[in-house]
């Protein structure tokens, strides 16, 4: 049986630990058989995967939040932009010609229709319904035959905004900011190195509620069972060092080339390629490290059973050089084991809908999800949406 230390991992911390004392707590959980741990397990209700008050309110939370929209490297040059839906409702997040990036509600302000999809680069936005267009600061610049429209003020009628900041790498946006909520900007460590930009982006859909998908990521106690041909064989199973930091989490799982670190002075001891590190951005946002590369992955909940993941993969190595094309090989790996979590969360929604369980039960190898549906529980039980 597996010896646990009894570290508290929910403790609240804001300082993360450096590399090499991640290190060096990792090779003193392998000398002695143990992992990190919390103090209590957690037992989440089964109706709440289930219910679709729970999911309203949710979503209503992820509106009221600052949240991930994508890394700020996806947006580099001026007239770069995305559409895509957050927690329900269409948005256009685009780098204006003065550098700044800009959040607007993806609506015309004639008849609603979207004036943006997907992801490019323009200079004006036009409503493919009725030709209105807009700038990339969201005013309205020219409406056909605009004597149609007697009175219409150009200067209130522009693309809604949204509140938008860059930070650490990131572009947040905070859809519906509410007096009766923090009104603070996210605090947290740079995340993604100025040298980094994405190299590919993605978006896939999953059967299965979102939060299933989300704790898939958040412990190692299921290495050695589902990744028996994939992950299992070049890390650990359940050995994981687990901190927190504000609302959010921060996971190593290291890899057995670790062990090439001893004997080594602690000034040559790195991570890369020895140490994954999984950050969880509360509620909704995953950034995990590779060699030589990081992902970036926002989940928005699409329904009950329905979840989209956007991954951005980032990296600084060379166009058309070996490094990258190593990075490529490995995400090649990593996506084998992607697979075989999604597999095991789709089989889980299947399992709610059984009724066998009234609560799914966290272990003290899973405080890192016990730590997010803690928070989720009293973030949605503050009377102010």
């Amino acid at each position: 049986m597996t010896k646990i230390s009894q570290l508290d991992a929910n403790d609240g911390r804001a300082e993360l630990m450096t590399d090499e004392d991640v290190i060096a707590r990792i090779f003193d959980h392998i000398d002695n058989g143990t992992t990190d741990r919390g103090q209590s397990s957690w037992k989440e209700p089964a109706v709440n995967y289930q219910s679709v008050d729970r999911l309203d309110a949710e979503l209503a939370l992820l509106r009221h939040r600052w949240i991930v929209f994508c890394p700020s490297s996806t947006l580099e040059k001026s007239g770069d932009y995305i559409a895509r839906d957050a927690a329900g409702i269409p948005l256009i997040v685009v780098r204006g010609s003065d550098g700044e990036v800009r959040a607007f509600r993806n609506a015309c302000r004639h008849r609603g229709v979207q004036v943006a999809k997907d992801e490019g680069c323009t200079s004006v936005f036009v409503c493919p319904y009725h030709g209105w267009s807009y700038g990339t600061d969201g005013s309205l610049r020219s409406v056909p035959n605009g004597d149609g429209f007697p009175g219409l003020e150009k200067e209130t009628r522009g693309l809604v905004r949204v509140d938008c900041l860059e930070q650490a790498g990131l572009i947040f946006v905070r859809q519906n900011a509410g007096a009766d909520r923090s009104e603070s900007v996210p605090d947290m460590p740079d995340l993604i190195p100025d040298s980094f930009r994405v190299v590919k982006s993605e978006a896939m859909e999953i059967e299965a509620n979102w939060k299933l998908h989300l704790e898939s990521a958040l412990e190692g106690y299921h290495i050695r069972s589902t990744h028996q041909t994939t992950f299992f064989p070049v890390q650990y199973d359940n050995l994981t060092v687990v901190e927190a930091f504000g609302e959010n989490s921060r996971i190593a799982f290291p890899y057995q080339a670790i062990e090439r670190l001893r004997g080594r002075p602690k000034t040559d001891w790195s991570a890369n390629g020895r140490i994954t590190y999984v950050y969880h951005l509360f509620p909704n946002v995953i950034i995990s490290t590779f060699p030589d590369c990081m992902q970036v992955v926002v989940i928005e909940p699409l329904g009950l059973e329905r979840t989209r993941q956007h991954m951005f993969l980032l990296t600084d190595c060379a166009e058309g050089g070996e490094v990258l094309e190593a990075v490529f090989k490995g995400q090649e790996f990593a996506a084998k084991g992607a697979i075989e979590d999604r597999d095991v969360v789709m089989s889980a929604q299947r399992g709610l809908k059984s009724g066998a369980n009234d609560f799914l039960e966290f272990g003290l190898f899973e405080s890192a999800i016990g730590r997010f549906h803690t928070v989720l529980k009293r973030e949605i039980e503050i009377p102010a949406f």
